[in-house]
């Protein structure tokens, strides 16, 4: 992919990512570099499954761009941003470190954040709600493999639709769509979290771990995905009032219908 056209920033006042896969074929890096340098915020939460350690100690794959999002993530911190690391299942060797900070990064199992309005929301990757990651981590592997094959799958067919002319279009977002057992799964998982985070007296979950952005009352508590990095490139954002929204990048900027610099620089002015 060619360097995207640049673009004005984004100010939010907090933003969550998750799920960025660092380490596989499916890491949608060069996306996450527009993000990250389009966008600017106070608080910056990384939600766990950032680097695939699981994928990397069976098979090294590490492109430049990866080293780029690192890169770019510690340059933030280093002018101010305040970077939250949330350990992860792919990541999960960062909870043997526990608690600690390092310069503006800090490495947590879970985190509170205060809106601006107040409200209290529990940070948590979500993968402790996740039976088969709990219990069976074996099956969790098996079944990582297989989203890995469907991936590179999904790739084939869309470097297929672009010579055709055609949008992006997810094979793993349609089939979880289509899959009444992944539908029984993620509801359950937005239940659980929701209840979780009623029971410790928040008013919202934000989570991630399923790959499946979304922003809806449950429980009497809001529940938040931020997406993933893989499929959706999407990000959960906090305006200066304390409104939550989901970014979908690729839709705000135009990358999905292989529009011209010049259609995506107006679509970014237009939305600004």
């Amino acid at each position: 992919m060619n360097q995207l056209a640049s673009a004005p920033q984004f100010q939010f006042r907090s933003v969550w990512i998750s799920d960025i896969h660092l380490g596989t074929k499916g890491c949608q890096a060069e996306y996450l570099l527009d993000f990250l340098r389009c966008t600017e915020c106070d608080d910056l939460y990384l939600v766990g499954d950032i680097i695939d350690i699981w994928r990397l100690k069976r098979a090294w794959y590490w492109e430049q761009s990866h080293n780029d999002v690192i890169q770019k993530l510690l340059r933030k911190a280093r002018k101010g941003t305040r970077v939250h690391l949330i350990s992860g299942n792919h990541d999960e060797k960062l909870r043997e470190f526990g608690t600690q900070t390092f310069g503006n990064v800090a490495t947590l199992e879970e985190a509170v954040h205060v809106g601006a309005d107040g409200r209290r929301f529990l940070v948590i990757h979500g993968d402790q709600f996740d039976a088969v990651v709990r219990h069976q981590k074996w099956l969790a592997h098996i079944g990582d493999d297989a989203y890995q094959a469907l991936l590179a799958v999904n790739q084939w067919l869309n470097r297929a639709r672009r010579k055709l002319g055609f949008p992006y279009w997810s094979l793993a977002a349609f089939l979880k769509n289509q899959t009444k057992n992944a539908v029984s799964y993620i509801s359950n998982f937005e239940h659980l979290l929701s209840a979780e985070a009623k029971k410790r007296g928040f008013d919202g979950v934000i989570c991630g771990h399923i790959h499946h952005a979304a922003m809806r009352n449950l429980n009497g508590v809001l529940y938040c995905n931020d997406g993933d990095w893989v499929e959706s490139c999407t990000a959960l954002v906090e305006h200066t009032d304390g409104r939550l929204e989901i970014l979908d990048w690729c839709e705000l900027r135009g990358l999905r219908r292989g529009i011209t610099a010049r259609e995506r620089q107006s679509l970014v002015e237009a939305l600004a």
